[in-house]
């Protein structure tokens, strides 16, 4: 699995996914997984769209295969397509996690979720998240959105 994550990473997705069909054990999801990241790094559509059919069969409820897919098709600007995993998604009940990040202060763990609004601190945490993003920008940082 790691070495198909190096290939796929490097773009050479032709040998990553030669790798997974000469495995002699038989392909995990995890190691479609991987070959379903490295094309949504590298666009590739076809092959993204194949490695999650994969995922699917090994892995139905796998929400992480779902949503690589539906932002590879974005990327493309396939939205019927997006719009059919999001709803694949619904029909089989599968639902994403949302994300979440934890930090200790003073031996205190905060969590912060995804669309909660709710930290005593939002305002501060808020203006120094925009403090860092202009001090990175100012040194020349670019962020990739796609």
């Amino acid at each position: 699995v790691c070495m198909i994550d190096l290939l796929g990473r490097a773009g050479q997705l032709d040998e990553a996914e030669e790798l997974i069909n000469n495995m002699s054990f038989g392909p995990s999801a995890a190691a479609w997984m991987n070959l379903l990241g490295a094309c949504r790094i590298h666009g590739d559509v076809e092959r993204g769209t194949c490695a999650a059919e994969h995922v699917f069969e090994l892995d139905p409820g796998n929400a992480a295969a779902f949503v690589l897919l539906s932002n590879i098709y974005a990327a493309a600007g396939k939205w019927d397509d997006v719009a059919n995993v999001r709803k694949t998604m619904r029909d089989r009940g599968v639902k994403k996690e949302l994300g979440y990040s934890c930090i200790e202060v003073k031996k205190r763990m905060n969590e912060f979720v995804v669309g909660n609004t709710f930290h005593p601190q939002e305002e501060e945490i808020h203006a120094m998240l925009k403090w860092l993003s202009r001090q990175m920008e100012e040194e020349g940082y670019v962020p990739d959105t796609k």
